[in-house]
């Protein structure tokens, strides 16, 4: 059986790829079964939402975690989502066995959208770098991962969806591009915090084009923006793209 890695970060449809796959026959979700981990092992300045709650019903040791979607895997395929800045370690080999794929976003709407919730957001805290430095390394370790972008996703769903699957060696399935409202059991406890677009939705919504321009982004995040933006274009060349 697969396991199909989502690496991603905040603000970026990763939850509404997590409903897609849910609706297969053939595969487990797993919501950030890394966060925990995360939250008890690394140094931030950010309050996360559901914090207590998430310390309290997760598992906290990486090695736990990966041993479970490995037994999870022995029965069925499984899609973990994730966030990018939930690998503490350089070098996490153990998603060398895994198939993996890396979700990004313009950055100025990963930042627009993450500042709405969490304040002061901080580079390590929107994934980019790591998203980037992951890339790299499984890169160095002939396991190149697929990197999707959530705009070209939403051109055309069903297409994207359909290469998406081609390309992890997995049949499209048509129950994919839509869902009922409303959350699903494997949520994070976080859900109420971040979900409500996704929990509001029914499946993807094709992007269309506004005349009306973007929101400017805040004067105090245009440094957030210029320092992720390397790590960004390190990423966006190698775009999988709608077509």
């Amino acid at each position: 059986m697969k396991v199909i890695n989502l690496i991603s970060g905040p603000r970026n449809i990763s939850t509404a790829l997590m409903y897609s796959f849910a609706q297969r026959d053939d595969f487990n979700v797993l919501d950030e079964p890394f966060y925990g981990f995360y939250l008890k092992n690394t140094t931030t300045e950010i309050n996360h939402p559901s914090t207590a709650e998430i310390l309290q019903t997760m598992d906290l040791k990486e090695e736990v975690v990966v041993e479970s979607i490995r037994s999870l895997s022995g029965l069925k395929n499984v899609f973990v989502k994730g966030m990018a800045h939930h690998y503490l370690s350089e070098k996490p080999n153990y998603i060398l066995d895994w198939e993996n794929i890396i979700l990004i976003r313009r950055p100025e709407k990963i930042i627009r959208s993450f500042s709405k919730i969490i304040d002061n957001p901080k580079l390590a805290d929107i994934g980019l770098k790591k998203a980037s430095e992951l890339f790299i390394f499984l890169k160095e370790n002939n396991k190149t991962p697929i990197v999707i972008d959530s705009d070209e996703l939403l051109v055309n769903p069903k297409r994207y969806l359909k290469q998406l699957c081609k390309n992890v060696n997995i049949p499209f399935s048509e129950k994919m591009p839509t869902w009922q409202k409303g959350g699903i059991p494997e949520d994070g406890v976080w859900a109420q915090h971040w979900y409500a677009n996704v929990h509001n939705s029914e499946g993807f919504q094709k992007k269309i084009q506004s005349q009306k321009p973007e929101e400017e982004l805040p004067k105090a995040l245009k440094p957030l923006l210029e320092e992720s933006m390397p790590y960004y274009n390190t990423l966006k060349k190698h775009i999988l793209k709608n077509k």
